[in-house]
């Protein structure tokens, strides 16, 4: 064989080798490429797991996120869900939101009921650029921040209404059922030193007397507090026809005693362990009659996935859903809508779908105010977003009382509370 022959023999099997490898290595980038699309897509939760409210924010998002699973997950991709107990502390918090950010690289994060927490997060949200979706929190210091600071903050989104809002809706409800039926005059206004019941207490003083209810006393406890007597005392002197409250971080204490000591007067306003199915055995039933603010009762049906989710939520969990669980229900599932509609799982895109929510979810339709609004990417209110239902604990069951069209039932009086004059 020439040597010429001997060279071009040894190019053509370069040339075939080089082919081979070449195929070799698309055929295994197109074996990585699924897999890769594979990889589940990383939601955190974050609340305190020893609090009521805190149980039903993980369990909301964990039944939503095996519903979504069951049924093909987010273009394919599992949802996974990495939870932070935080401990009802905001360090602790903050430390938690870090690492999910940084370490695990979650692609959003969902829950707190705490405002204090919410608003030590939310910079960290901003400095991150990762999606903080707050479902239980009310502070409208929340929204300020955002409306303030647009560029910075736009990364918050706060799904559950804020305290000004959660007064117009037991307003609205003081207007149709306390004054409306039961023609009640007065109130005195009794709520805990947090960062919430500062704007719930301005707006109850606002628009209570337009409900028809004039504001005859107002006090203000400590979340430490032992002994109400002093509490319920001052508010008999003023001698109003209800109580209307503002209580999230207490609740077992203020309603045993308000039961035992028969302080004839009814309690409603806002109580948001009352709106757990766990209350009831915590206060041995003396949770009988109290009136609280909430997302929904059992067979209480405000959209038509209410009543859907309460089932399910009972049959996984053996209880009824506090609050925070609609609402963080509702938010593994718009999440999943705006990373489907962003194509994308980078924050700032999901951001952008996230403006544009137009949600019908557990508890009415979620969509979020602009820039423009001083309630940025908080929650509409009213019948065309969300407002929330009046629920009462009567024998031992919560039953809806208000809006009508939601409603399993009417408002009772407890025998030891006075009627209207």
């Amino acid at each position: 064989m020439h040597i010429a022959d001997s060279d071009k023999l040894l190019r053509r099997a370069r040339r075939v080798a080089g082919a081979l490898l070449a195929g070799s290595a698309i055929a295994g980038m197109a074996a990585l490429a699924p897999a890769q699309a594979a990889q589940p897509i990383k939601i955190g939760v974050l609340a305190p797991a020893s609090a009521i409210n805190g149980k039903a924010i993980f369990q909301g998002a964990e039944l939503a996120a095996d519903q979504i699973n069951a049924n093909g997950g987010i273009n394919g991709r599992q949802i996974k869900l990495i939870t932070y107990d935080n401990h009802a502390s905001a360090s602790d918090a903050v430390r938690a939101f870090q690492r999910a950010a940084r370490q695990d690289h979650v692609v959003a994060v969902t829950g707190s009921f705490i405002s204090e927490v919410a608003l030590a997060v939310e910079p960290w949200a901003a400095r991150l650029k990762t999606p903080f979706v707050v479902t239980g929190a009310a502070s409208t210091e929340i929204t300020k921040k955002i409306h303030d600071h647009y560029n910075q903050y736009k990364y918050v989104f706060h799904d559950w209404l804020n305290s000004f809002q959660i007064g117009e809706s037991v307003c609205d409800f003081s207007k149709d059922i306390l004054v409306g039926q039961l023609h009640y005059q007065s109130a005195a206004i009794m709520s805990e030193n947090a960062a919430w019941t500062k704007p719930l207490d301005a707006a109850y003083e606002q628009c209570l007397p337009k409900a028809g209810l004039k504001v005859v006393a107002k006090q203000v406890f400590s979340p430490d507090t032992n002994d109400f007597s002093p509490i319920f005392s001052k508010i008999k002197a003023a001698n109003p026809d209800v109580i209307v409250t503002g209580i999230a971080h207490v609740g077992v204490k203020p309603t045993v005693q308000w039961h035992s000591q028969q302080v004839p007067l009814l309690m409603t306003g806002v109580s948001a362990q009352a709106g757990a199915s766990t209350f009831w055995d915590a206060t041995n039933g003396a949770t009988e009659g109290v009136v609280t603010e909430s997302a929904g009762a059992p067979g209480g049906k405000v959209t038509a996935k209410s009543v859907p989710f309460q089932d399910a939520y009972r049959k996984k969990f053996g209880g009824e859903p506090a609050y925070d669980a609609y609402s963080t229900y509702d938010s593994i599932y718009f999440l999943k809508n705006a990373i489907e509609r962003a194509g994308s799982t980078n924050g700032a895109k999901l951001v952008s779908a996230l403006e544009k929510t137009d949600y019908t979810g557990t508890w009415g339709t979620v969509k979020f105010h602009g820039k423009d609004s001083k309630f940025t990417h908080g929650l509409v209110y009213g019948s065309g977003g969300v407002r929330g239902v009046m629920l009462q604990w009567q024998k031992g069951k919560q039953v809806t009382i208000w809006p009508q069209g939601a409603a399993t039932g009417q408002i009772t009086i407890p025998d030891f509370v006075k009627q209207a004059q």
